[in-house]
């Protein structure tokens, strides 16, 4: 099986503080707000369907460099990773998959991959224009696998309230949604690779 050059890991927890599970909406109310101001402004007003907000991924400027130049310049490419791994860490926590409090720079527990592409050589330049069109089969996909992954959420609340411990089976659920919802943001949306994202959960 060939590894896509997107991908998503998240350590399995150990046992979680019941009280933090309980407030954990209220407790992630700072960094989200964070994670929100940082993702705001102009560029763009998307949003993928995997619990993260993406507004302040440079997508517009990316893929108008891309069509007309065949260049992605480093530094955007450093800021658009940057923030999937913290809307990825922030995302975790919500969804009650990491217990540590997100940090704005370090990776902790979950782990971000996605590879740098050389544009002349990897990527179409005209690709970035018919990306939303293509990937509307997973869309439509993962509108359906967020409605399992807020069920499980729920059930895992009140299991962990109990045990303290997120059942293994609906983790690597929740995690496998994440996971492709990564893919398909770089695919579309990040613009790092023009591999097709795979119809697949794992690794």
């Amino acid at each position: 099986m060939n590894t896509y050059p997107a991908n998503l890991t998240i350590d399995y927890p150990e046992k979680a503080k019941r009280l933090t599970v309980f407030f954990r909406l209220l407790l992630a109310i700072p960094i989200s707000i964070i994670l929100g101001l940082l993702s705001y402004h102009g560029y763009n007003n998307e949003q993928v369907s995997d619990g993260s907000n993406w507004i302040g991924v440079l997508f517009i400027p990316t893929a108008l460099m891309i069509v007309f130049r065949k260049k992605y310049p480093r530094w955007w490419f450093d800021w658009n990773l940057a923030l999937t791994k913290f809307g990825m860490r922030v995302s975790s926590y919500v969804l009650l998959l990491r217990h540590e409090y997100p940090s704005t720079d370090e990776e902790q527990a979950v782990h971000v991959d996605i590879q740098f592409p050389d544009v002349k050589k990897e990527l179409n330049r005209w690709m970035p224009l018919i990306k939303w069109l293509l990937v509307l089969p997973h869309m439509i996909v993962l509108c359906f696998m967020m409605v399992g992954v807020m069920f499980c959420t729920i059930l895992a609340w009140i299991i962990m309230l109990f045990t303290g411990t997120y059942p293994k089976a609906m983790f690597d659920f929740v995690v496998g949604a994440l996971r492709w919802g990564l893919r398909v943001s770089a695919y579309a949306i990040l613009l790092t690779t023009d591999k097709y994202p795979p119809f697949r959960f794992s690794v």
